[in-house]
């Protein structure tokens, strides 16, 4: 299949996008891990020309096309190999990964049908090797973006060449505007104690969550961590989870779609759960540890700009007037500004050994639809009533 044609104006705009405002700015003393497979080759060569006119280090990290975003090991790997390979990390790879500075992960597959086909006990393995490394790229300033290739196209059932166009508008569109309307929601969960979503089932049941947010600080994104961006998130007390959801949107995970969401939760912990669709991927991600049983994100879709749903996470969940929540690993700075500092990370441990930030291999979004239509009813922080007007949030 043919790839998809570009401007170089445009490629130039995203890359300088993604450096310049997302990295904030490269450095000669910077050392950029610029990560993605050959088919997203286009937007990586600007990248890494950039990275070498701004006087830094380029690591060009080319991933095979049998490799998920390129974890630590491939689908090979994971079907064949045994546990004691799977510990066995190569120690220069560690090497290259603390080595880094800053970090550019384009997303992109050439052939997602290559690692789609992993079993749960498969896909349980690969993720835990690979969170070591995961933890290590998110302690460094780091942005995520998403390239058009043919095999995601075929993903989503779109013509390349429309698919192509959707995405390079939305990722060459200034981020910073969406700010002002992201400080209004974070000043109503600043100092908040919970959240209550409610949604309905096909069925037609009512059901209702609660989490405690007590603890948590809202982050605000627009562009800084994904491109493009636009959301309002925080990380819940990952012990405080209570009542049922539904979440009706499509997520792309692992090379398959999972839509259709049940989920139940009790003192915190995933006591029941199924999808319509990819349901024993679903359980895949869940059974994978302990802490795949709660909760580590809440958060408000903010772009109104990205009027089209799209099955892959770093789309679906910044659409405007979307919620979605996270299964796994909580974020450390939700929790605290500087979670590297003496003081950060003496606070990190203790509400980890509290059980309020929670640990997993896994951090996987699924979203709500709070638009009309969809199964979202009502989202209260407190006692206020956040609204979905427009394709973006605004306190009622």
């Amino acid at each position: 299949m043919q790839d998809p044609t570009i401007a170089a104006e445009d490629l130039e705009t995203w890359a300088g996008f993604l450096l310049d405002h997302s990295l904030g700015g490269i450095e000669p003393s910077d050392r950029v891990m610029i990560k993605g497979e050959r088919a997203c080759w286009p937007l990586m060569a600007v990248l890494e020309r950039r990275v070498i006119e701004a006087g830094a280090i380029p690591d060009v990290y080319l991933i095979p096309p049998n490799n998920d975003r390129g974890r630590v090991w491939s689908a090979t790997m994971g079907r064949s190999g045994q546990a004691a390979q799977l510990d066995t990390v190569p120690e220069w790879h560690r090497l290259r990964y603390e080595s880094m500075t800053k970090y550019v992960e384009v997303l992109g597959a050439e052939d997602p049908s290559r690692y789609s086909e992993l079993s749960g006990e498969e896909v349980r393995r690969l993720a835990s090797a690979d969170r070591p490394f995961a933890n290590l790229r998110m302690a460094r300033p780091w942005v995520l973006t998403l390239f058009p290739t043919p095999g995601f196209a075929l993903v989503e059932g779109i013509p390349l060449d429309e698919y192509a166009r959707f995405l390079v508008r939305a990722s060459t569109t200034d981020p910073r505007p969406l700010r002002a309307a992201e400080e209004r929601v974070a000043e109503r969960l600043r100092g908040a104690r919970r959240v209550i979503i409610r949604t309905a089932s096909p069925q037609g049941r009512h059901l209702e969550l609660g989490l405690d947010i007590r603890e948590g600080r809202p982050m605000l994104s627009y562009g800084l961590r994904n491109f493009p961006d636009g959301e309002v998130f925080t990380s819940p007390d990952a012990r405080s989870a209570e009542g049922e959801i539904y979440l009706d949107l499509p997520v792309h995970y692992g090379g398959q779609d999972i839509q259709g969401i049940y989920l139940k939760l009790a003192g915190g912990v995933i006591t029941d759960y199924r999808a319509e669709v990819g349901q024993e991927r679903l359980a895949a991600i869940i059974e994978t540890d302990a802490g795949s049983h709660r909760l580590g994100e809440v958060a408000f879709g903010m772009n109104p700009g990205l009027e089209r749903v799209l099955k892959h996470p770093l789309f679906v969940e910044k659409v405007g007037g979307t919620l979605h929540i996270a299964i796994g690993a909580s974020y450390e700075d939700c929790f605290e500004e500087d979670p590297q500092s003496e003081d950060g990370r003496r606070r990190v441990r203790r509400l980890e050994s509290d059980g309020v930030l929670n640990r997993s291999a896994q951090h996987v979004d699924i979203v709500a639809d709070f638009r009309p239509g969809g199964c979202g009813r009502q989202v209260l922080v407190d006692d206020v009533e956040l609204l979905s007007q427009g394709g973006i949030w605004v306190p009622g």
